[in-house]
């Protein structure tokens, strides 16, 4: 006979915070929202840690190299996509790790030959104004000067003019020889008061540039997530059946943490895929899995050895894996659930496995229920899919600016492997949707309300620490007639009425 739960399972959307007793120390600007991304042992570490409790998901639409920046800035991780080639992918990763180690590769590299036609195209391509300009148009050619939005006007230079006639020549220009240390490089910036340093060989070839935004940057994103040699920290998604040509690329590229990017990690696949990385990386690689909805789920891959748990399945926005197979769990009561295996686990074995909710997040304040109710961290695509970091277009719908958003299991995506229950080698039918979402603006902006919210809400409970959270926090279910008491009702919203005259 089949196993019944006997509880319904029950969305973010059904339940409140009751508040708890809050000090006059319970201030947002006191709240740390820093959390373990993956295991440690009781009493050690753990070797990354989050600033914030955010990761983007390993979506097509939502995370690729710009938006690992972004969020990285605000000191969370994204996962880039696993779904392209390896190539494309390492790449991606590549740039994230040489965005921030304060000598930058140059990407936007031009010749003499080259018109203010090409540098305008370039300028749009890669969003960079400030251009080398090198004799094989190379990161890595001979330095001839280099372009900024001071070298040229629009207005009055013809589309034709070649570069080497408006560009910085070398002979103008005040560089530094490779070896210079980053200290040494942003004393000559401040000095010669300069925004970008070029630095050189001996043979006046290029090898790097140091921006003096860098250094501003440190300034603005106090919560930034820093490898140790000062690169941003980034994920990226792996599947259960190329990860033996996958993660050496990968961890080539310098990729700090995987992640299996599956609609189910209960199962044998992701267990020979854990087994093949610590058979050749032992410890050194760090892994998340899942997804998984119950305590048996979270043991199997904790046993596994995975350094973080994904909870959830059939809960995303564009996910219509319930809807097709009917498999799935409430997003709250899976993550109550595997909480509290994970405090067994930790109980029986002195080692800390973190979960991540995935899924089912509606409105800001379900992220903090979601914390509440023992997630480490919370994975967001729909949320991130609207920002101007996101990898997608910008469209006018109906007077309205959105961002396109779709799921991997939608046919645009075609990521079967997310989806692989081993056999042919396809998608049969489709677990996601091709949607819009309302366009939001930038990053920045929208996570910095976020979190204000969050700390609020904390402080609300009597807590400044995710941990203290989770001990202190009280909720409760609630009905659907409270549901609609919670929002604006019996009264005619301003808005309404002006919409109406309009």
């Amino acid at each position: 006979m089949a196993f019944y739960f006997t509880e319904p399972s029950h969305t973010f959307s059904e339940y409140l915070l009751v508040p708890g007793y809050s000090g006059t120390d319970c201030q947002p600007q006191n709240v740390s929202l820093k959390t373990p991304l993956v295991r440690f042992k009781k009493g050690e570490e753990p070797a990354i840690s989050l600033n914030i409790p955010l990761v983007s998901a390993i979506m097509q639409s939502v995370s690729n190299d710009t938006m690992a920046i972004a969020l990285a800035k605000e000191g969370g991780v994204s996962f880039i996509y696993g779904s392209q080639s390896i190539e494309s992918q390492a790449a991606m990763v590549r740039r994230v790790k040489a965005y921030k180690a304060g000598f930058v590769v140059s990407d936007s590299n031009l010749v003499p030959d080259n018109t203010l036609a090409d540098v305008v195209e370039l300028k749009n391509k890669k969003g960079h104004s400030t251009m080398a300009v090198t004799d094989d148009g190379t990161a890595n050619g001979k330095l001839l000067g280099i372009v900024t939005e001071r070298d040229y006007r629009l207005s009055r230079m013809a589309l034709d003019t070649k570069v080497s006639e408006f560009m910085t020549p070398f002979d103008k220009l005040v560089t530094a020889q490779v070896g210079v240390s980053l200290k040494e490089a942003n004393d000559i910036l401040w000095d010669n008061k300069l925004n970008s340093l070029p630095i050189i060989d001996k043979d006046q070839h290029l090898d790097s540039f140091v921006f003096r935004k860098d250094y501003e940057s440190k300034k603005t994103n106090k919560n930034e997530l820093l490898d140790d040699k000062k690169r941003y920290v980034v994920g990226a998604g792996i599947n259960t059946r190329d990860y033996a040509e996958r993660v050496p690329a990968l961890i080539e590229a310098g990729a700090d943490v995987l992640c299996i990017d599956s609609s189910e990690g209960f199962s044998e696949w992701q267990k020979l895929t854990i087994e093949w990385i610590r058979e050749h990386y032992g410890d050194s690689v760090k892994v998340g899995a899942g997804n998984v909805v119950d305590a048996d789920g979270f043991r199997f891959l904790a046993d596994c050895g995975a350094d973080f748990i994904k909870v959830g399945i059939g809960g995303g926005s564009i996910c219509i894996t319930r809807e097709t197979k009917g498999i799935g769990r409430g997003q709250a009561t899976a993550t109550i659930e595997v909480a509290k295996a994970r405090d067994e686990y930790f109980k029986e074995t002195g080692i800390y496995v973190p979960i991540c909710s995935d899924g089912g997040i509606v409105h800001d304040y379900h992220m903090t229920l979601a914390l509440a109710m023992g997630s480490d961290f919370i994975m967001l695509g729909r949320y991130f899919s609207r920002f101007d970091e996101s990898p997608t277009n910008k469209v006018m719908i109906n007077g309205q600016y959105m961002k396109e958003y779709w799921g991997e299991g939608s046919a645009r995506a075609r990521n079967w492997q997310r989806y692989d229950l081993g056999g042919e080698t396809n998608l049969k039918f489709e677990e996601g949707v091709d949607s819009y979402v309302p366009y939001a603006g930038s990053l920045k902006d929208n996570v910095g309300i976020t979190l204000i919210k969050m700390k609020s809400t904390m402080c609300n409970c009597g807590a400044l620490s995710i941990p203290e959270l989770q001990q202190k926090a009280k909720l409760t279910l609630v009905s659907s007639t409270s549901i609609v008491e919670g929002g604006a009702h019996d009264v005619v919203l301003k808005d309404s009425v002006a919409s109406r005259n309009q």
